[in-house]
């Protein structure tokens, strides 16, 4: 989890929502976004279209979207913090507000200098969590910029490295799992430490003499359904786009996205909660039981 927004309380909108499509202007903070905490710490530079976010001893920093969303493909190329990050936690994420919200998090785990970065993934649907995937990558994610993407459907939520797939969310409503369609998001992103947790479970504490820790991102975009008060929703207009030629028809994953994914996840994904039967000694989680590679 990340720290407050120190954003607006939003109220919990259900299905009352009318919503057209709309291809936000990418690339631009300036127009996009608003640095909501941290103050000086986050810098939105070149008129628009870098942005920093920093950390040191007295806080951290992020930013979220000007806009909500019913829906959409959000993709961010990021750098992370490079060297000893021991501590601190860089995160891309969707969330709707309140105590039953909404959430789709990609969590970057910092590391002692030498050690891979952990991504750390999870889905909130109505206030519950507890569906943590996490993975090291198959690059070092502080000598370049990558892509960071998040497509959310009605029918499924693929997160997305490189426009490569590591792990789809599917809508198993109809077994009973709840999904995360009625809640408009907005995009966030934040850097703040979580010593206490992030690395080695916690063993491994933020050397603050390395600070101030500094994330770097660009091209920003936002494609989706832009969420108003009204009195229908757009869930019937979107559906999940790989780009690069990967696509996806109902929530399915074509073969080339379904053969990336499982190389993602038989060679780099380091926890699965569906496999974690101490965890769940009552039994797997419903949506696990469910074949992987649809």
């Amino acid at each position: 989890m990340s720290p407050p927004h120190k954003a607006s309380t939003t109220k919990l909108l259900l299905c009352v929502f009318m919503a057209s499509v709309m291809a936000v202007t990418a690339g631009n903070f300036l127009q996009d976004v608003d640095v909501t905490w941290g103050g000086p710490r986050g810098k939105i530079l070149d008129g628009g279209r870098h942005l920093t976010l920093s950390l040191d001893k007295d806080s951290g920093s992020g930013f979220q979207s000007k806009k909500e969303f019913l829906f959409g493909r959000f993709d961010v190329q990021m750098k992370l913090v490079p060297g000893n990050s021991a501590g601190t936690v860089t995160t891309f994420y969707l969330s709707s507000q309140g105590g039953s919200h909404d959430e789709i998090d990609l969590e970057f785990l910092g590391n002692s200098s030498g050690d891979p970065y952990t991504l750390h993934t999870n889905v909130y649907s109505q206030g519950k969590g507890n569906r943590e995937q996490q993975f090291h990558l198959w690059f070092d994610p502080t000598k370049g910029f990558h892509t960071y993407s998040i497509d959310w459907s009605p029918e499924s939520i693929n997160f997305l490295v490189d426009n490569i797939p590591i792990r789809v969310f599917h809508n198993w409503e109809k077994i009973g799992v709840s999904y995360l369609n009625r809640q408009p998001m907005r995009v966030y992103s934040s850097l703040w430490n979580a010593d206490d947790w992030a690395t080695r479970g916690g063993l491994v504490k933020t050397d603050w003499a390395q600070a101030p820790f500094t994330a770097s991102y660009r091209n920003f975009n936002a494609n989706g359904c832009v969420a108003s008060a009204g009195s229908s929703s757009c869930g019937s207009k979107f559906s999940n786009t790989l780009k690069g030629g990967a696509q996806s028809d109902g929530g399915r994953l074509d073969a080339k996205s379904r053969n990336r994914l499982r190389w993602v996840q038989s060679k780099f994904m380091i926890y699965n909660y569906c496999t974690d039967l101490k965890r769940f000694p009552r039994g797997i989680p419903a949506e696990c039981k469910r074949p992987r590679f649809l």
